[in-house]
């Protein structure tokens, strides 16, 4: 496979990204049946990630090819009722560009700056997304069975923490 990492760049989203991320989340969605409500398909603030993130404790990195495709993204963001607690948010890699290295790089960007706001770091997914459970628990998340708090991505079956 093409080492599509040497042709994409890491940045923090900006104000042109949110279109790219929204259809990003989108077509993931799709493609893992989850395109309804209970998980990100209904999230209202997805179109305006550049400003849902750009307040203190949040962040959201993205990926993007030469030609200005969003092709990865990850964010951090507080856990509302969690104090001390964020959420890995939104982590989504178009599949052309999976097993390239991008997710890792996000998710070590994710994660530093996590723990630099933080003392543990939960997510949600879903049952049949089993490679990002894998690829969660490489990077010591552990799977627990309650949610830490309740959130509006009800349809979400599978919990992770991690201490930062």
């Amino acid at each position: 496979m093409e080492d599509k990492t040497m042709n994409v760049t890491i940045r923090e989203i900006l104000p042109q990204d949110n279109a790219g991320v929204e259809k990003l989340i989108r077509t993931c969605l799709i493609e893992y049946g989850a395109n309804h409500a209970g998980t990100a398909w209904a999230d209202p603030d997805l179109g305006r990630f550049s400003e849902v993130y750009a307040t203190p404790g949040n962040r959201y990195w993205v990926a993007v090819d030469a030609s200005g495709q969003v092709v990865a993204g990850v964010g951090i963001g507080a856990l509302a009722g969690a104090p001390g607690i964020c959420e890995l948010q939104k982590m989504y890699c178009l599949s052309a560009y999976r097993g390239s290295g991008i997710a890792h790089t996000l998710m070590e960007q994710a994660l530093a700056y996590a723990a630099k706001h933080y003392s543990k770091c939960y997510l949600e997914t879903l049952e049949n997304m089993v490679r990002a459970q894998k690829f969660y628990e490489h990077y010591g998340f552990v799977r627990i069975y309650e949610p830490v708090v309740k959130t509006e991505h009800f349809e979400c079956d599978v919990r992770y923490i991690k201490e930062l």
